[in-house]
C-alpha cells in the first residue's frame, strides 16, 4: 500500500478528469456538496499518487474516500450520499472540478458505457 497524506483532504472524491460524462458527474457533486468534498482528478499529481493506493482497478471506477475506506463505483453510491448530506468542511481550501477532457465523450454510446460502468464495478478497499 503507498502511503499518502491525504487526512487533511478527507473526503475525497475521485474521478476520471479527462473524460467529458465523468467531469459532468463531479461539478454535478460539487453543486450539490456545496464544495465541500475534494475534488481530485485521476490523471492530476494528486491522483496519480491515489491510484496508486486505490490500485489497479482505480481508474475503472469513480471513488470516495473517506476517513477509514475507499469505496469505488457501485460501492461510493450509498456513501456520496451520506457525505453530501452531512458533511462540512472545516478548511478553507476548496479543490474545484479539474477539467482535461481530451476524449470523445459526448456520444450516445459514451452515455451507455459509462453509466453501465457505474454501476458494473464495485471495490471496497479498508485503509
Amino acid at each position: 500500500m503507498v502511503n499518502v497524506d491525504i487526512k487533511n483532504e478527507l473526503p475525497i472524491i475521485v474521478y476520471d478528469n479527462q473524460c467529458y460524462l465523468c467531469v459532468k458527474f463531479a461539478k454535478m457533486i460539487e453543486f450539490l456538496s456545496r464544495g465541500n468534498l475534494t475534488m481530485i482528478g485521476h490523471y492530476s499529481d494528486f491522483g496519480i499518487k491515489l491510484r496508486k493506493m486505490l490500485g489497479e482497478s482505480a481508474l475503472e471506477m469513480f471513488w470516495l474516500i473517506d476517513k477509514k475506506t475507499a469505496y469505488g463505483g457501485r460501492a461510493a453510491l450509498l456513501p456520496l450520499l451520506k457525505a453530501i448530506i452531512i458533511t462540512k468542511r472545516v478548511k478553507s481550501n476548496k479543490s474545484k472540478v479539474d477539467v482535461q477532457c481530451e476524449q470523445d465523450c459526448k456520444t450516445v454510446k459514451a452515455v451507455f458505457i459509462r453509466s453501465a460502468s457505474l454501476f458494473s464495478n464495485s471495490k471496497k478497499i479498508d485503509l
